[in-house]
């Protein structure tokens, strides 16, 4: 069966937001596991798809991974300038995994900020310990722009995203 990326469907925001809960928590993401406070945006993918594009991968009825796509932007946006799109929150379940579903959703936003007018950059952060991730991003081309990592908690030193980019 093939795996297709679109828009995620009301009816499947729970299991979007389980499948990226699930990621952060089993991949140590999060340091406050169940109590961590980012936990509950993780989750809440209504909140997402009102103020970006949330993607999902699904195969026959199955959701498979999903990631947040901010054309330019708005709440959802972090690092995002002017003319830049950004990915967040990528996330693919654990039983999916290795079988190209991340890679699939980063080429469709990377097409979707292709598409999009005035949009000549696509950027993302990404934690350190992301490894898989790292090499998804890398393989598509795009580039550690390390001027622009940042700390989301600047108390907790140990959380520096990193930052990467692609120029379209």
């Amino acid at each position: 069966m093939d795996i297709v990326i679109r828009r995620a469907r009301p009816a499947e925001y729970e299991a979007v937001g389980e499948i990226t809960a699930q990621a952060y928590l089993g991949d140590g993401l999060l340091d406050f596991g169940e109590s961590d406070e980012y936990l509950g945006e993780l989750r809440d993918v209504a909140k997402r798809a009102d103020a970006a594009d949330v993607l999902v991968a699904v195969e026959g009825d199955r959701v498979l991974g999903g990631v947040t796509f901010v054309p330019s932007g708005g709440p959802m946006a972090e690092i995002a300038r002017e003319g830049e799109a950004e990915i967040r929150m990528l996330a693919v379940a654990k039983e999916a995994r290795g079988r190209g579903v991340g890679g699939t959703l980063v080429r469709a936003c990377v097409d979707r900020a292709r598409a999009t007018d005035g949009c000549v950059r696509i950027v993302l952060s990404t934690q350190r310990t992301m490894h898989s991730a790292h090499r998804i991003y890398e393989r598509l081309g795009f580039t550690r722009t390390p001027d622009r990592d940042w700390n989301p908690i600047p108390h907790l030193d140990d959380i520096m995203l990193l930052a990467y980019g692609l120029t379209l």
